[in-house]
Parts: structure tokens; C-alpha cells; sequence
């Protein structure tokens, strides 16, 4: 009996194996950082307690940066992931994970850093070229995973100058391909290249690759700028250039002669450039002779000076703006300098028109010689221009020439004559003895002339009419506007000689101002009430003013409508109101009966 107990007991024990994951855990040896090249052990182990010491069979697997790097079945709960040669591309956040009966846990996350980087492996595609071509390099780090910066570096042997680099990033391979270009003055040249890689917000550098050597030939020499006479010169005088260098072999070799980046010459597949002209002050400048071949290209520069000869011609008029058939004179001079040739123009939109080879030029004026008007002068073959002249010719627009005759009775003894009898005459264009009576009021008066002598004097001479007083006036002969309609006012005299200008004013307020040769007529826009006038003048130096005009403004009969509609119904409304209430009170004899109404 007791034996069939104690069967009964450990089959109960043995089919009830009880066990549970107290932890999972990971780390590595020798330590978290370990030095790129040496030896690395992943360690995961299972932390588990039975209810008897019965074997239990575990699938262990081992991540990094989530991927499955590792995987092992084992009985003892632990297993160890080994790296021989521990590099740049172990580095990562690692975890591993314990199945055992259909039960998983994980482990916390280990990060493990592979300090250093292998040495990159840089190759030069050519070590001899030619100024103007380009050194093609590649820089490999093997064993190095992506994503990788790679950073190639130009030395000059023998020169104590910093080296230039170039930053490339890889993305998708530990390799990584450039060009340098080969300029004037390369001549043994050392390359060389290392790389970086991001790791947790740091970046880490490898060591410098071995150094390349590429030696550098070139196709010509650095050209010679020759300048004759010199670099300093007077205008006028011829000034040459000559620009020349020594090539290795003539393929596509061209030079070119610059001024201030401006192109003045160029030769192609010769070895020498020659260039002349007659020196200006425009040639003063910095002189560039540039020999290209292919991408390579050399210099040489000098500066000119060019002193003036002569400074810059002046034109000078008797008058800028004077009346047709005046006597205009133009005139041109030189400071401190006589010896020149000088020729006087006419600005034109086809061409300058030449009216004389002189120094000056004298015309009765037109009309149509208003314009701009220049001078040239010419010394040693050296032409400069003056700054332009405009001219303003007036001409008359009315039909007939007023003409003054002035008949004097001469009195003995006297210094000055008294003015009898003043007439105002017209000349008609065709014919000058042609003499009609002009009746132009308010030109006569009186006037005293001094030293004349003589019975009788005619005195014929043109005159300029004074304007008249204007009148203001509204078109529609009514002094009102409309509400929001524009207001339109004209002013007009009944002589003067254009151009005439009139000006607007309400109260004491310029409006607008205008030059025109008749009556004007302005639309204004304000609509204000109030005073107006124009006032009018000439060239003849007086302006006359004309009578104030009232304006007022109205309102349009829908405006009317409008105000009635909105303004005058509510007041009766309110009157019929106020009767229904005193009838309403009346009636019922109390306020609180007001509402049974």
C-alpha cells in the first residue's frame, strides 16, 4: 500500500514539470567597447526556475539592430555569438530572445561600440597629366559598412600650402570615386583620403590612406605681355601689344588680349598675339593675355595709363529758349586749349547732322531748329564730344504779326517826347505793306519814350499779347451739380498769344494747372459747394483773374425720393401712434386699459 503511494506521487511530479523565466540577459566580453580588430563574445543566458531538475531544451537568437544575427538550440540556457575580428560594422544595439515549451521573453537592449576603422585603400587612375586635365581617385574601406563620408585630400609637394579637400558621401557602398582638376602651377602633386561614419551622434575618423604620387607636365609656358612704347601714354598717341608663350605641342592653343574683361583680340594655333590702336582714356586699364588650351589656362596681366590730351569740349548758346527768327549763336571752347579742329551738330534719331566745321555758328532761328545741339573736337586723331545744348524756338500761332505804328509830334527842346496817339496795326504774312486795322481793346495807353529825334517816327516791331480777362463759366449755364455727378467748368479769354496757362482754384486752392494754345476746359471731380475762378497768363509776363462763380450742390429727384421714403414715413408712423394712444386714453378713462384698446 505505501509502495503504490510513492509510484503514485512521482508519476504526479513527473507528468507536472513546472517551470518560469525569471530573466533574460545579454552582454558582451571583453567589454561594451571593443577595438576594431580584436576578438568580441555576444553572451545570451536564460535566468530559469524549475520545479524539478529536469532538462529543458532552449532556442536562443541573438539581434542586432533587429536583425537575426545568431541562433542556437541548446540545454544549458545560454548560448555565445563569437566575432574573431571585431569591426566598425559590429557596432549596434543588440538583444537576444529564450523560446523554451512555447514560452519567449527577451532581454533588454546592449549597446556595443567598435572603436576605429579600417585603413582605406586610395588609387589614382593616372599618375602623369597635363595642366587642365583631372586626376581621377578612389578611396575604398574594406570591411566597412554603409552609409560612410569620404574625404579626399590635394597636397603640392615642396610648398608649405594647405591642402584641399573634397567630401563625398556614400550611402550604398564603403568605396567612393573623384576628380581634381590639375591648374597653373601644379606640378608634383600628393593625394591621399580617410573616412568618417556616424555613430550614436558622434562620428568617428579612420586613419590616412597611403599617399599618392602624380607628377604634372605643361602644355605651354606662362605667356609675356609686351606693351610699346610703354604702359604710361599720352593720347592720341599708337600704343602696341604683344602677347607670345612656348607650347609643347600646338593643339587647340588660342590667346586672347582682355581689357577690363572686355575681349579686344584673339589668335587661335599660334604661339604670338599682336594688337594696336590709338591710345584714349577709355584704354586706361588693367591688360590680361590669356593662352587656353583645352581646361588649361594661364595669364599675365599689366595696367595702362592714358593721359588726356584735352579735356572735354564746352558748347555754349546765346539763348536756350528765344522767338522765331531771333539770332541764335552757338559756340565752341576748350579750357586752356586752342589747337583743335571743331565741328558743331544737331542731334538727330538717324544720325548727328554737321551745320558747321567752326568753332562757332551763328542762324536765325525756326521752329523746327529746336533740338539738342552738340560740339566735337579733334586733336591727333582724338574726337570727344561736349555735353548737349537743348534749344527751345517759339513761334507765333495766331494768323497776322501785331505791328505797333507810333506816330510822335516832336516838340523842340525837349528830352522826351510824349506819346499822342497809339494804333494797333496787323501784318498779314503775305505782303509787309499790307496794313489792315486790328481791333484788339485794352492794348492801348499811354506812353512816354525818351530821346528820339525827329518830326516823325515809325516804329515797326513785333509785340507779345497780353491776355485778356478770362470768364469762368458752367457749360449747362446753371451754377449747380448733381450729388455724385462731376463738375465741369470752363474758362475762356477773348485774346493773348499762346501758350496761355489757366489755372483752377475753389476759394484759395489751385485745382489744376494746364498749358494749352486755346480755351480750356478741365472735368472736375470735386463735389464740394463753393466759390471758383481761373486766372490766366502768358509769356508776356501778365495773368489776368476772372469773376468768382457759386456752386452749389443738389440733390437728384430719386435722392429726393430715397430720403423721403426713409426719413418721412417713420415720423408719420410715429404721429398715427400717438394719436391711436390719446384716443385709446380718452376712451377708457385709464392707462392700464391702453393695450385692450
Amino acid at each position: 500500500m505505501l509502495d503504490d503511494l510513492k509510484i503514485t506521487i512521482t508519476l504526479f511530479i513527473f507528468f507536472h514539470q513546472v517551470f518560469t523565466f525569471n530573466a533574460v540577459h545579454i552582454k558582451v566580453q571583453p567589454s561594451n567597447k571593443v577595438k576594431n580588430g580584436a576578438p568580441m563574445s555576444i553572451i545570451c543566458r536564460a535566468d530559469i526556475s524549475k520545479s524539478t531538475n529536469f532538462n529543458l531544451r532552449h532556442n536562443i537568437t541573438i539581434f542586432k539592430d533587429g536583425k537575426l544575427v545568431f541562433m542556437s538550440v541548446s540545454g544549458k540556457g545560454e548560448a555565445r555569438y563569437e566575432v574573431p575580428m571585431a569591426r566598425s560594422s559590429h557596432t549596434g544595439d543588440y538583444h537576444c530572445a529564450v523560446e523554451a515549451d512555447g514560452r519567449i521573453r527577451y532581454s533588454d537592449s546592449l549597446h556595443v561600440w567598435v572603436t576605429g576603422m579600417t585603413k582605406p585603400i586610395l588609387i589614382a587612375e593616372k599618375t602623369e597629366v597635363f595642366e587642365g586635365e583631372v586626376v581621377t581617385l578612389r578611396c575604398e574601406l574594406p570591411e566597412e559598412v554603409p552609409p560612410l563620408h569620404f574625404i579626399f585630400r590635394k597636397m603640392k609637394m615642396n610648398m608649405n600650402s594647405t591642402p584641399k579637400e573634397k567630401l563625398k558621401f556614400e550611402s550604398q557602398r564603403n568605396f567612393s570615386v573623384i576628380e581634381f582638376p590639375v591648374e597653373e602651377g601644379d606640378n608634383i602633386l600628393q593625394f591621399d583620403c580617410f573616412g568618417k561614419r556616424n555613430v550614436k551622434f558622434e562620428f568617428e575618423t579612420s586613419e590616412h590612406s597611403n599617399k599618392t604620387l602624380i607628377t604634372v607636365k605643361e602644355p605651354f609656358i606662362k605667356p609675356t605681355l609686351r606693351i610699346k612704347p610703354s604702359s604710361n601714354i599720352t593720347e592720341g598717341k599708337e600704343i602696341q601689344f604683344e602677347c607670345s608663350t612656348v607650347v609643347a605641342k600646338m593643339h587647340d592653343i588660342e590667346i586672347i588680349l582682355l581689357r577690363n574683361k572686355t575681349i579686344l583680340s584673339s589668335v587661335r594655333d599660334q604661339t604670338t598675339l599682336k594688337y594696336s590702336a590709338v591710345a584714349t582714356l577709355e584704354d586706361s586699364g588693367e591688360y590680361i593675355c590669356k593662352v587656353e588650351e583645352r581646361k588649361a589656362s594661364k595669364i599675365a596681366k599689366q595696367n595702362v595709363v592714358v593721359a588726356e590730351l584735352f579735356p572735354k569740349p564746352i558748347l555754349t548758346a546765346s539763348m536756350n529758349k528765344l522767338d522765331e527768327n531771333k539770332e541764335l549763336t552757338l559756340s565752341c571752347s576748350i579750357k586752356d586749349f586752342q589747337n583743335a579742329s571743331f565741328s558743331i551738330l544737331r542731334r538727330n534719331s538717324n544720325g548727328d547732322i554737321l551745320l558747321r566745321k567752326s568753332r562757332n555758328f551763328t542762324m536765325r532761328a525756326n521752329v523746327n531748329d529746336s533740338g539738342s545741339y552738340i560740339c566735337k573736337a579733334e586733336v591727333n586723331r582724338i574726337v570727344k564730344e561736349s555735353k548737349p545744348v537743348m534749344i527751345q524756338v517759339y513761334g507765333e500761332s495766331l494768323p497776322f504779326y501785331p505791328v505797333l505804328l507810333i506816330l510822335l509830334d516832336v516838340k523842340q527842346n525837349l528830352t522826351c517826347y510824349h506819346l499822342l496817339e497809339l494804333k494797333i496795326f496787323c501784318k498779314p504774312f503775305t505782303h509787309l505793306f499790307d496794313l489792315k486795322l486790328c481791333h484788339l481793346e485794352g492794348i492801348c495807353g499811354d506812353l512816354t519814350l525818351c530821346n528820339v529825334i525827329g518830326n516823325i517816327f515809325f516804329s515797326f516791331f513785333p509785340i507779345l499779347a497780353p491776355v485778356s480777362t478770362p470768364n469762368i463759366s458752367v457749360p449747362s449755364g446753371l451754377p449747380e451739380v448733381v450729388l455724385g455727378r462731376p463738375l465741369k467748368l470752363t474758362c475762356c479769354l477773348i485774346m493773348g498769344t499762346p501758350p496761355i496757362t489757366f489755372t483752377f482754384y475753389k476759394g484759395n486752392k489751385a485745382k489744376k494747372e494746364i498749358v494749352t494754345n486755346n480755351t480750356h476746359k478741365k472735368e472736375m471731380s470735386r463735389q464740394d459747394t463753393g466759390t471758383y475762378y481761373c486766372i490766366a497768363s502768358n509769356r508776356a509776363n501778365v495773368s489776368a483773374k476772372s469773376h468768382p462763380i457759386a456752386i452749389n450742390v443738389i440733390l437728384a429727384s430719386w435722392q429726393k425720393g430715397v430720403i423721403t421714403a426713409f426719413v418721412l414715413i417713420p415720423i408719420a408712423g410715429v404721429v398715427i401712434l400717438a394719436v391711436w394712444w390719446f384716443w385709446c386714453k380718452k376712451k377708457n378713462g385709464n392707462y392700464s386699459l391702453l393695450f385692450l384698446c
